[in-house]
Order: structure tokens, then sequence, then C-alpha cells
């Protein structure tokens, strides 16, 4: 099974970035965890991360041809406001999971609108890095 995960714009910077919403763990902690969730199983893991709306979408794209069979994304700020993200995933017909660090349904008003969850099939939020896990598991049952 080929899974990737994508991260958006300002994951690279977990650990930095308001640790009251997000903690002190690193992008880096988060790949880490990553590969352990798929260690021992019979998954093939790409992890990508970008700050660029584009280059999201390529990688979306990129995921079609690669035939990989699920695709879990932290989509970031894009969550509420890229039609183009979320059409992407519509366009691909890959199965994915939307998954947050943070519950953006008890944030601020903005949050709570998610165009990207329009195209997922489930959606993980609150839960840290083992929404993550939850995700990957999701995908391997």
């Amino acid at each position: 099974m080929k899974l990737l995960v994508i991260n958006g714009p300002n994951l690279n910077l977990l650990g930095v970035r308001e640790p009251s919403v997000y903690g002190t763990d690193t992008y880096e902690d988060l790949c880490n965890f990553l590969k352990e969730c798929v260690l021992n199983k019979d998954v093939e893991l790409e992890i990508y991360q970008s700050n660029h709306e584009g280059a999201i979408i390529d990688k979306i794209h990129e995921a079609y041809y690669n035939k990989t069979n699920g695709i879990i994304i932290n989509p970031g700020a894009y969550t509420h406001t890229s039609i183009a993200i979320m059409d992407a995933i519509k366009s691909v017909m890959i199965p994915t999971l939307e998954v947050h660090l943070s519950d953006i349904t008890k944030r601020e008003e903005f949050r709570k609108v998610s165009y990207i969850g329009l195209a997922c099939e489930k959606r993980i939020m609150g839960k840290g890095f083992l929404g993550y896990q939850e995700a990957i598991e999701y995908f391997i049952k």
C-alpha cells in the first residue's frame, strides 16, 4: 500500500509556532512518528510538506500517476481557503483523509469552515500526532 502524507503551510514550524495550540514537538518529530507508525507494516509512506498551494496541488496530481492508494492531508490554513486543493483531491479520486493537530471547530470562527473536508472521506481533529496514526490505521484496515 502506498500512502502520501501532505502537510501544508507553517507545519514546518511545529515546535516554534503557537506552542499553546500545537505543542512543542517539531516537524522532524512528526516525521519520525509517522515513520514509526508504518514500521513493520506493508506500507510505503511518503511525507511531503509545502507552504505553497500550487506545489500541494502538483503533489496530489503526482499521487495519481504514482498509483498512491491513500492521501492523508493536513492542509493548514488552506483548509479554509483552497477550493483549488479541494478540486485536486476530487479530480484524482484517491481516498483522502483530512487531519488537524488541533480541533478546528473549537478555534476562531473562520477556521470552522473546511473546503478540503468536502472532498475527504473522513476528518480527524484535535488528537495531535495520534490523528495521523488513526488515519494510517484507517487505510491499513
